[in-house]
């Protein structure tokens, strides 16, 4: 397993949803910045188009090599014969656990997938579309620790997961609540997959995303999904999905095909990732490494498909490189930023939904380095055209912590990239002409009366970010955007309100839970 998914098994082991006040300054931000979701869009429709940097002839010259390596070299599928049974049922080569397949063969049956869906959440104004135009920013997922400006690093637990889906479910900027947001170490193994999952159903009303650490926690969690949605609305409506990785290089292992197919038999989505290091689990040349990913995302898609046809995918990708030095993953660096806008376009080639980059970095705290690297990386998944944007809010440390203060100034750059991804309305209002007539050469603009019919709603105004003078600002303290962001989450987890849920879909959830936790002995490994 790779590292997103390693980290929810270790066993050894909470835009910016800042509080608001009704009125002054924080309330008139709130209203300027939060205009665009005042209506409860719960999802970006992008008006700026996906960047394409290759020409078709390189194109295809990776998809070439991609088919090649699917034919003469073959993946693994490792401890999962039902797996091979289907394989060897559609016209695969199978030797032992390697599957040799026919070129051509994968990109027929992906054609099944739909191109765009629909995840439902439990609060139907939530709703998600992924795919097509549709950008969709979910939390960071995965780390075993959790940091904070006062308390510093340690491991995540059951509360920490909780506050995360808090802050997120607060935020105006982010759309989804992720999953496994950080690992409880304080539950059970076996067991916290039952506490993750109810509490993305109890504290927040947007979509989630399920266990994918063994068969029988993916089943749990699409039951659990069944008792909040209904059983014959979730056989036909996608309204939780699995995040899966391959074990690169060129291994799908048993424990997330049987997962895979768990969910897609469910008629529930997944979301496949291969996860390369460049020089570690892939080649460190990028269009090798991307030639590598296309073709261990493209059998994994395949698979869902000969499980269901018709079963939701999302074709993942998380390009990264390493230190030669010293062999140190790093994260941010431009050279999978620029592989990813080729991801997108092959995800885009292929017809599917793409989940690609985020905010990665290596830092080690939400500084000038976390920021700097996290909008390189971020920057890359919305040019490439990333439909579903894990890791959008909360990354640090090279995904092993999730931290507090950086969730929060990622959320305010989420809520930027709204703005961003409407690109420039060109209509009377914006061309202003009203204005040139009113205010007329050498004077200024700033009482005219287009001015103030617009101003509330002209720019994006960061939540963290300190606009003021810098006298103005010493004089408040010298404050810098860490300490103001780790005052935003307090405040925000402080006003939080939960979204109500129907009594007796709660108790239903609860009773399901106690039941699942009394048949089996507690396991920590």
């Amino acid at each position: 397993m790779s590292l997103e998914t390693q980290v929810q098994d270790t066993g050894a082991d909470v835009g910016s949803g800042r509080a608001v006040r009704s009125g002054g300054r924080a309330g008139r931000r709130q209203k300027r910045s939060g205009a665009q979701l005042a209506s409860g869009v719960p999802y970006i429709t992008r008006h700026l188009p996906p960047h394409d940097i290759l020409s078709e002839e390189s194109l295809a010259r990776i998809e070439e090599t991609a088919d090649t390596i699917l034919a003469e070299i073959g993946i693994e599928f490792r401890d999962d014969p039902a797996a091979l049974d289907l394989w060897r049922g559609a016209g695969a080569g199978v030797e032992g656990v390697r599957v040799r397949f026919p070129k051509g063969l994968v990109q027929e049956l992906v054609k099944t997938a739909p191109r765009e869906f629909t995840q439902h959440a439990r609060n139907p104004a939530n709703n998600v579309r992924i795919g097509g135009s549709s950008v969709v920013f979910a939390p960071a997922y995965g780390s075993p620790f959790v940091m904070d400006l006062d308390e510093g690093r340690r491991y995540g637990t059951i509360e920490d997961f909780r506050n995360f889906i808090k802050l997120a479910q607060s935020s105006p900027w982010l759309h989804h609540s992720g999953g496994t947001i950080c690992e409880p170490v304080d539950v059970p193994v076996n067991k916290r997959h039952l506490d993750m999952v109810q509490a993305h159903i109890t504290f927040s009303d947007r979509p989630f995303l399920g266990s994918v650490t063994a068969e029988e926690r993916a089943e749990d969690s699409i039951d659990m999904a069944r008792i909040l949605f209904g059983a014959d609305f979730v056989e036909e409506n996608c309204v939780i999905m699995g995040n899966l990785n391959v074990n690169s290089p060129l291994v799908w292992d048993g424990t997330m095909t049987k997962v895979l197919r768990a969910y897609a038999r469910a008629n529930q989505g997944t979301v496949l990732v291969p996860f390369i290091l460049g020089g570690a689990m892939g080649p460190v040349t990028t269009a090798g490494a991307i030639a590598q990913a296309h073709a261990e995302t493209l059998a994994g898609c395949a698979l869902t498909q000969l499980v269901r046809p018709g079963a939701p995918v999302i074709y993942g990708n998380f390009l990264s490189s390493m230190s030669l030095r010293s062999g140190s993953p790093t994260f941010g660096t431009p050279e999978p930023a620029a592989g990813s806008l080729v991801v997108g376009q092959l995800a885009r080639r292929a017809g599917l939904p793409l989940r690609c980059a985020g905010n990665f970095t290596t830092s080690k705290l939400p500084d000038a380095h976390a920021m700097n690297e996290g909008t390189m990386s971020m920057l890359s998944a919305i040019h490439c055209g990333a439909n579903f944007i894990l890791h959008s809010a909360g990354f640090l440390d090279g995904l092993l912590s999730m931290s507090y203060e950086k969730f929060m100034m990622d959320a305010d750059f989420c809520g930027a990239l709204h703005t961003y991804l409407g690109s420039v309305v060109v209509d009377d209002n914006s061309l202003a002409l009203d204005a040139f007539r009113e205010v007329g050469p050498g004077n200024h603009f700033f009482g005219c009366e287009h001015t103030m019919r617009n101003y509330e709603t002209a720019f994006f105004d960061a939540g963290i970010a300190d606009n003021d003078p810098f006298e103005k600002w010493q004089e408040n303290g010298s404050v810098d955007a860490a300490t103001r962001a780790n005052r935003a989450w307090k405040e925000t987890l402080a006003a939080y309100e939960a979204p109500p849920l129907e009594a007796a879909i709660d108790e239903a959830l609860s009773d399901f839970v106690a039941r699942r936790k009394a048949a089996c002995e507690d396991r920590w490994y």
